[in-house]
């Protein structure tokens, strides 16, 4: 009886697919590009560092709640990363996140042309090979908490959690 017992969990194991982990996700905070005529008269505006953090978290959450990827924790590379300008250090984000464990990472760019033209790009790269696996953007209008985070929400709905994202074309 045990033999039977036995062959029949054997035969069970062997024949149920393996199911994959999602691929491990790291996701910096999302950087500003001001070239507008009022970021060059008045600086770094407060409430715009502080939509930066929001629409990163949102990034982070809404990907970690799709089951689609394990989030990593930044917070091991976070102060380097903060350090640099990860869309023009050379690849800097892929070692960051090379360090902890992360087979994709995520940055993203806001770049404020004026008070009303803006737009969001989202970098998703391979750790293991440091290629640039797609780039999406939104352009937006309106310096608002809420064209933010709608241009965000389009990009993380229409684009990193789509059906198909990461899947050979």
């Amino acid at each position: 009886m045990r033999a039977i017992v036995a062959f029949a969990f054997l035969a069970l194991l062997v024949s149920t697919p393996v199911r994959a982990e999602p691929p491990k996700l790291a996701v910096f905070d999302f950087e500003l590009l001001d070239t507008s005529l009022e970021g060059e008269m008045r600086g770094p505006q407060a409430d715009e560092h502080d939509r930066l953090i929001r629409i990163s978290d949102r990034v982070r959450r809404q990907l970690s709640e799709s089951g689609k990827f394990q989030l990593l924790d930044i917070s091991p590379v976070r102060a380097a990363a903060e350090g640099s300008n990860l869309q023009a250090c050379g690849g800097c984000d892929v070692q960051y996140a090379r360090r902890i464990g992360a087979d994709l990472v995520i940055t993203g760019v806001m770049k404020k042309i004026s008070t009303l033209i803006l737009n969001l790009t989202i970098f998703v790269r391979d750790v293991h090979t440091g290629q640039l696996i797609t780039a999406m953007n939104a352009d937006f209008r309106g310096n608002t908490d809420e064209s933010w985070t709608r241009a965000t929400n389009y990009l993380i709905r229409n684009r990193l959690l789509e059906p198909n994202f990461g899947k050979p074309q």
